[in-house]
């Protein structure tokens, strides 16, 4: 697996122990939650376990969300990313599942499409995926954007623990034949 990804602004790598305090401060801020029906974490231990389980999904699916760091600061902005998805979720299973999430003071700049087609762009071209899904709470209208303006389709909507959410899908011809990369 490639240990990094590089676009115009952001450095994309697997998340690291080290990124425990730029993880905290992500996932300890309630705004960051508003939409994904999860609680704040409380102390930086809850981060490490997190770590270490996205860790270990590299090692067990080869793929899983990655730090997004600003190039010209070295700042961890948040993760994004593709998850390999062993569990059910809306009737499927085994798939790959686009998500990300930023710190609020980087939302509405453009890093979440930035990142999300990089990542798409990887999951044709490195993972030789078929298709890639991506879920959004139909309240969450940036996140919704995101996902359209990287090309990816809604089917339907779906209930998801309490939460109507927008389901949506991209195949690797549809993205192939956008972005006219070579796969």
């Amino acid at each position: 697996m490639d240990k990094f990804i590089v676009t115009e602004r952001l450095l994309l790598r697997e998340l690291v122990p080290t990124d425990v305090d730029g993880m905290f401060e992500l996932d300890s801020d309630p705004e960051v939650h508003k939409f994904i029906g999860n609680k704040p974490v409380i102390n930086k231990q809850q981060v490490a376990d997190v770590i270490n389980i996205l860790r270990q999904q590299y090692k067990d699916n080869g793929i899983g969300r990655w730090a997004v760091i600003d190039k010209n600061t070295n700042e961890f902005i948040g993760w994004s990313g593709l998850k390999f998805m062993t569990e059910t979720t809306n009737n499927h299973i085994n798939y790959y599942d686009l998500g990300y999430r930023l710190k609020t003071k980087y939302w509405g700049k453009g890093f979440a499409t930035e990142t999300a087609f990089a990542f798409l762009e990887y999951a044709f071209e490195k993972l030789k995926a078929q298709e890639v899904y991506a879920m959004a709470n139909i309240e969450n209208d940036a996140s919704n954007n995101v996902l359209k303006k990287v090309g990816l389709k809604l089917i339907e909507t779906f209930n998801f623990e309490e939460i109507i959410h927008n389901w949506y899908k991209i195949e690797r011809t549809e993205f192939v034949n956008r972005t006219h990369i070579n796969t």
